[in-house]
């Protein structure tokens, strides 16, 4: 699976600002949105590589932005497998407006099983 990648892209509307998504007061991609943009990535760099059943679910994430996106402008984010320890899925994202970096993260995913998992969180809910 390393080096299995994928480039997810996004163009930045109002919904993905971040006065929008509260993490700001200005009209530009919000960071919050540029990591659910890399997390996209990693997630579908491995979706085709996985076992009958399981998915991916982030663990942690190491981000910088580096620069801002105005509305209009598309942004891609391209993720890359570096490591696999077991369930333990690492990768290597970097964030472009065109030609510009814009951000860069270290990012880990955990392979689950989707049934079960979902079994665990609705024994979990509050009741």
């Amino acid at each position: 699976m390393t080096g299995r990648s994928f480039t997810s892209s996004v163009v930045v509307d109002t919904s993905v600002t971040a006065r929008a998504l509260g993490s700001g007061d200005l009209d530009v991609l919000a960071t919050p949105a540029m990591i659910a943009l890399m997390e996209n990535a990693a997630m579908q760099a491995v979706a085709g590589a996985l076992p009958e059943g399981a998915t991916t679910v982030g663990g942690a994430i190491d981000c910088v932005h580096l620069k801002p996106s105005p509305v209009g402008r598309t942004v891609t984010a391209t993720a890359e497998v570096t490591a696999v320890d077991g369930r333990k899925i690492t990768f290597a994202i970097t964030a472009h407006d065109g030609e510009t970096l814009i951000g860069q993260a270290t990012h880990t995913r955990f392979v689950v099983d989707r049934k079960r998992f979902l079994e665990r969180l609705a024994d979990a809910s509050p009741r």
